[in-house]
């Protein structure tokens, strides 16, 4: 048979479990006989991404009690090519996984599976990346594995495999973690059409924190002590293994992540994720609110978002806690108020039927509307400002500049302000200048998106307070470069996410500080471990670099669209988007440059570069690439997930926990890599040393698994492979 699609492993996607172990194993199909190219033959020699089988559908369905996870995997295969299939399912193990049930099925049947040890299983690795001349299997070397044979595949045909076992999961610190391995980039030659992971999680005790560090998750949580976290996407190749981190008991969640690797001598600081949820129990104190909600009801509102509007504001009205005031404004060429002040919860009612008569008409004077909601505040308390727009300003004052001005000279400090632009005609440099400034946050909704859906439920998370005026010490080490500034306030059921940088490391006592109800609250929390040196396989906290500098990216992208272009604002920009590998719009200048590697040569941008960059145009700040402009850099700057590559930019970055690579002259380089200052050791590609290396690292087995041509920065020494 005539065959251009090579011998192939694909990925099956399975389950990891490990507490501190990196990127487990994923299950895979190894045909039988090999294709090659140009058909079958004994030794194959096409790469497994170009595999005629591929993953169309991958769907993880995990029940976690206390710390015991069932994990079901259902997946289906796809033969692309024109002859049939079959072949070996070979499925890696968790490192130190204890499988207290397991069970396979092919197309609804049951199939029995082999068990093979750590050493048998390393063996069956390294066999299939000698014979492909392929390292992508070397991430999985010293895991034990299940072994399966598989019913052809036809021509053109599918293949279902569902996998279902049960694992103990143990915790650290009170915080457990769940894993499971999602990086199929290199095994698919397709994108999956589906991939999704639900994880349901209920505990004996209240819930405190739930987070994902890889994967920017949607959590739910039903009551005290339950919760849904669940992540879906169509149309990828994922990139990056699914980590979800979970804490529950009595006392208050304060977590910390550290990471620290002094691999790269021009910057050897450590990276830190601290993690803090207030009690979720319906007993703990509340702080008492104030809610400003200024409506837009120009002629441009006319109809459904007009509609949506008043649901919107009915429902906020109808979700008040006892203690709050309310205050509402609507406004088009004029401005009205429901009541000259603040009003008591219990006026909701005749509130919202003078929201049912609220018509749509005129222009936008947005500075009155901003001003004269300002006059019914006052010091006491919280003050949230919900202000929703769908235009620019038209009538009154319409300077962005002057509207930014006026509206800071009359907040007060106390004042939070989230803006909700409907539509794509607003002006996002004003909507994001106010959030910006008074400890909010911006939110979009473009057409085709529920206006009321968003802002209840935008609502719904800020509706209790339980600490407000947040501040952070940390005393023992030094921390910097914290991100967000300033701190937002913390609310019942969410969770804070401060990512930052720390000098060396050890013991350090963290004191969080804020008020409830005008009272003073301090938290502390001592002997909090700050690592000198992570371990060579250091598992999700090597995720914490990307995600540290996408927030700082995204800041310093807000700064250069709100304020303009500096070169040492670009600067900045440009050396943490090759370092860590995301994707920005200054990246593409890049591609000129003979060598933009390394510490010295990021410092080398040439003037004409530079020139180019700082001459990019000044976006519009209204349009629907203003807006998109202003979602994205908004995202950025306030993940709490490190950002995966693009489909097009993983063709030349790749990312490997902590290291980044950038594809140059076929060589994969780890961008700390400075060819002026570092020695290099060869290392032959399939050889004794080679695999030597794979076996007693597996951090450094991982990145050797990106391609056969990689150049690796391991503290003084580097390693480059070769033919």
């Amino acid at each position: 048979m005539k065959n251009n699609w090579g011998a192939s492993c694909i990925l099956a996607l399975v389950f990891l479990v490990s507490n501190a172990s990196p990127a487990l194993a994923d299950g895979i199909i190894i045909p039988e006989p090999p294709f090659c190219d140009p058909g079958p033959c004994r030794t194959p020699v096409i790469p497994i991404s170009r595999s005629p089988l591929v993953i169309k559908n991958h769907i993880v369905t995990v029940k976690i009690e206390d710390q015991l996870a069932v994990t079901h995997v259902d997946q289906v295969f796809l033969n692309t090519s024109n002859t049939t299939v079959e072949g070996t399912y070979v499925f890696p193990l968790p490192l130190d996984a204890v499988v207290q049930h397991f069970i396979l099925w092919v197309d609804g049947k049951p199939v029995e599976g082999k068990v093979l040890t750590a050493e048998e299983a390393r063996r069956t690795y390294e066999d299939i990346v000698r014979s492909m001349r392929d390292p992508a299997l070397l991430e999985y070397i010293g895991r034990g594995a299940v072994q399966a044979s598989i019913f052809p595949i036809p021509a053109g045909g599918e293949r279902r495999i569902e996998l279902e076992y049960t694992q103990a999961l143990s915790a650290d610190n009170g915080l457990v973690k769940y894993s499971y391995p999602l990086n199929t980039e290199k095994f698919s030659a397709l994108p999956l059409e589906k991939v999704s992971v639900t994880v349901e999680l209920a505990t004996t005790s209240p819930i405190r924190a739930v987070y994902s560090p890889s994967h920017s998750v949607d959590v739910t949580r039903t009551n005290p002590t339950s919760a849904i976290a669940s992540y879906e996407a169509s149309n990828i190749k994922p990139d990056t293994d699914f980590n979800l981190f979970y804490s529950f008991g009595e006392q208050e969640a304060m977590h910390l992540f550290t990471f620290r690797d002094g691999r790269d001598p021009t910057d050897p600081d450590g990276f830190f994720l601290l993690l803090a949820a207030p009690r979720p129990d319906e007993t703990a104190e509340r702080v008492a609110k104030d809610i400003l909600l200024i409506i837009d009801r120009s002629g441009s509102m006319d109809g459904e978002k007009m509609q949506q509007a008043k649901t919107a504001a009915r429902y906020v009205l109808s979700h008040l806690g006892p203690d709050d005031r309310f205050h509402i404004t609507t406004f088009s060429s004029s401005v009205n108020h429901f009541a000259s002040g603040m009003s008591p919860a219990s006026a909701a009612g005749a509130a919202s039927k003078w929201i049912d008569v609220l018509k749509a008409s005129g222009s936008t004077d947005i500075n009155r509307a901003l001003l004269e909601a300002l006059d019914a505040t006052d010091t006491e308390r919280p003050t949230y400002l919900l202000f929703l727009t769908d235009g620019l300003p038209t009538v009154g004052v319409r300077e962005s500049s002057q509207i930014l001005e006026n509206f800071k000279r009359n907040a007060r400090s106390n004042i939070r302000m989230f803006p909700f632009g409907v539509g794509f005609d607003v002006d996002t440099l004003l909507l994001d200048t106010l959030s910006q400034e008074h400890h909010g946050t911006s939110t979009y909704i473009i057409p085709g998106e529920a206006l009321d859906a968003m802002l209840s439920g935008f609502y719904e998370k800020i509706s209790t307070p339980v600490l407000t005026n947040l501040e952070l010490e940390v005393d023992g080490v030094t921390v910097y470069d914290l991100y967000p500034e300033p701190l937002p306030d913390l609310f019942q059921g969410s969770q804070l996410v401060i990512t930052g940088r720390y000098r060396e490391g050890g013991h350090a006592e963290i004191i969080l500080k804020g008020q409830t109800n005008e009272l003073p609250q301090t938290y502390r929390y001592t002997d909090m471990q700050f690592t000198e040196e992570s371990s060579s396989n250091p598992g999700a906290e090597s995720s914490l670099p990307r995600l540290w500098a996408a927030r700082k990216i995204g800041t310093l992208l807000n700064k250069i669209r709100l304020e303009g272009n500096e070169r040492e604002t670009i600067d900045q920009i440009v050396k943490l988007s090759i370092r860590y590998g995301i994707v920005t719009p200054y990246t593409s200048y890049l591609v000129t440059e003979p060598l933009v590697l390394g510490a010295v040569e990021q410092d080398r941008l040439s003037a004409q570069t530079f020139k180019d960059m700082q001459a990019m145009p000044a976006p519009s700040v209204s349009g629907s690439d203003a807006v998109q402009k202003a979602q994205e850099q908004n995202a950025l700057s306030q993940a709490e997930a490190a950002p995966s590559l693009s489909q097009e930019a993983g063709q030349t970055i790749k990312t490997v926990g902590a290291r980044t690579f950038v594809l140059k002259d076929n060589v994969w380089m780890d961008t700390t890599y400075d060819p002026g200052k570092m020695t290099i050791k060869k290392i032959k590609f399939l050889s004794d040393e080679y695999f030597q290396m794979v076996k007693s690292r597996t951090d450094l087995a991982a990145c050797f698994a990106i391609d056969i041509h990689v150049i690796v920065v391991d503290g003084a020494t580097v390693f480059e492979i070769t033919e």
